[in-house]
């Protein structure tokens, strides 16, 4: 299993546009990825889920990836994170 943690910088937090495209990334990949906040953690390849986390500029979540190109995915996604978020 792979994490990072990373604090949001969007004014907007993460918002409907940089979620879904945050979900299509994460699908990309077969292994499990999750994203956490304040202990509530979700499956990061669902919207609803994502979008649940309520998630606003300044707080801190966990994106996690666990299975088969889980060294790929977190990568790929902690870029995807410090060029959109």
């Amino acid at each position: 299993m792979k994490e990072i943690t990373y604090t949001i910088k969007d004014e907007q937090g993460i918002h409907a546009r940089p979620a879904g495209e945050l979900v299509k990334a994460a699908a990309a990949y077969p292994c499990k990825v999750t994203i956490s906040k304040d202990g509530k953690e979700v499956d990061a390849k669902r919207i609803l889920g994502v979008m649940g986390l309520g998630v606003k500029c300044g707080q801190e979540i966990v994106l996690k990836t666990d299975g088969d190109q889980e060294e790929e995915a977190i990568a790929a996604l902690g870029k995807f994170l410090e060029e959109k978020l």
